[in-house]
């Protein structure tokens, strides 16, 4: 009998800002090895599953995000996967069903990841956006997918959310507490600048304000100061390079747009990498 594929762990969640296309350029930039790893940014995790898949970790891993519904998210996977994919085999992908399922208010957890993960599949972009109120108000994005969701590299990621990964919902400066000589820290904060032009985003604005940026500059040189490792993305802009070039060493990499509207085109743009690596 041929033995089994084996299936190597992928996001499971898309999300805006991802970075898969960083990792044809990233291994050129990392250690073999890392004591412990950190992303406070988490998103769709596309690093953390690289190094993990790659036995760079030797130690515990610490990943958070701000974003308590995507920390849930992962939590559950962690820790109920079986559960969660029961629930999303019985969701259909259809607008009807996904503006009904968006008007729940699920209190139980494993269900809050279930909806998270339905909406992440089946809105517009894969963009998590809420409103004033905090309700989540994406629009259905007509994906047309017999199978929305990969349950077998769901299961992976489960086996590979062991216990030496550690889950949280902080602010990026949470960093610190777990800090250790020879870590890594990979940093890919939202974006508060517009790539390459002297205009703000200001939805992005209200996400991540130019304050947070200075914050995240202090916490790049309390990482070096204490050495261990960091490597920053950041929105190609003047002002970005200004605050972090004399932080690290500085890399230019091109990737495509992959969000916009309607017919809009995906232009190729320009983004810092800064790392003391």
């Amino acid at each position: 009998m041929p033995e089994s594929k084996k299936i190597i762990p992928e996001p499971f969640i898309r999300w805006a800002g991802g970075k898969r296309w960083l990792l044809k350029h990233i291994d050129g930039l990392l250690p073999q090895v890392v004591n412990n790893y950190h992303e406070p940014f988490l998103g769709g995790g596309s690093i953390f599953w690289h190094f993990k898949n790659s036995q760079r970790i030797t130690r515990n891993a610490f990943l958070s995000d701000s974003n308590e519904e995507l920390i849930n998210c992962y939590t559950q996977i962690q820790h109920n996967c079986d559960a969660v994919i029961n629930i999303l085999k019985s969701y259909k992908n259809e607008k009807e069903f996904y503006y009904e399922l968006r008007a729940t208010e699920p209190q139980n957890n494993i269900y809050r990841a279930a909806k998270f993960l339905y909406l992440n599949a089946t809105s517009y972009n894969g963009i998590y956006r809420v409103n004033r109120e905090g309700k989540y108000n994406v629009p259905f994005g007509y994906r047309k997918k017999d199978v929305l969701f990969d349950f077998d590299n769901m299961t992976c990621c489960s086996s590979f959310l062991d216990g030496s990964v550690n889950l949280a919902t902080r602010d990026f400066w949470g960093v610190v507490d777990n800090l250790q000589m020879g870590d890594l820290v990979f940093l890919d904060p939202p974006y508060t600048v517009a790539h390459e032009n002297n205009g703000f985003i200001e939805y992005n604005q209200h996400i991540f304000s130019w304050e947070d940026q200075e914050r995240l500059a202090r916490l790049v040189q309390h990482i070096s100061e204490n050495n261990a490792y960091f490597i920053l993305t950041n929105a190609a802009h003047p002002s970005i390079l200004e605050l972090f070039n004399n932080l690290g060493n500085m890399y230019t990499l091109q990737r495509h747009s992959t969000i916009g509207g309607k017919g809009a085109k995906r232009n190729a743009v320009n983004e810092y990498v800064f790392t003391n690596i």
